[in-house]
């Protein structure tokens, strides 16, 4: 039961955390492309780590990791206001790069095996196959 409590206040906490940052954070150093990915509560809801994901170079995605954690107490204060928890968990935004990580093994595995001749270059199946 406990469980699917976390899971649901964590299903929460993305959502509000994705909001907030789209349209409420006016921090010039967060950049326009942040990703919300998933968040990690622990059980006595006092932490909680937002990996978020950001399109861009390095020098980019250091300076808006740097503006969401200096945001993070206003969105703490933001998700408290909306998620109706007791208590608050304390929130440290964490960089995850799994979605660069996939676009580079695509482009590994696309680069060992080639389109042949009369197939499509981006991989996609023959429409008449959906």
């Amino acid at each position: 039961m406990a469980k699917t409590r976390i899971i649901r206040i964590n299903d929460e906490i993305v959502r509000v955390a994705a909001e907030v940052i789209r349209s409420e954070l006016s921090d010039p150093r967060i950049g326009a492309v942040v990703s919300v990915l998933r968040a990690e509560t622990t059980t006595d809801l006092k932490h909680c780590k937002i990996f978020v994901s950001v399109l861009g170079e390095k020098e980019q995605q250091d300076a808006t990791m740097e503006g969401l954690n200096k945001a993070a107490g206003f969105v703490r204060k933001r998700i408290a206001d909306i998620v109706n928890l007791r208590q608050t968990p304390e929130i440290k935004f964490v960089f995850d790069d799994s979605i660069e990580h996939g676009m580079r093994m695509r482009k590994l595995i696309e680069s060992l095996n080639p389109p042949k001749e009369g197939e499509p270059a981006n991989g996609a199946d023959n429409p008449t196959d959906l």
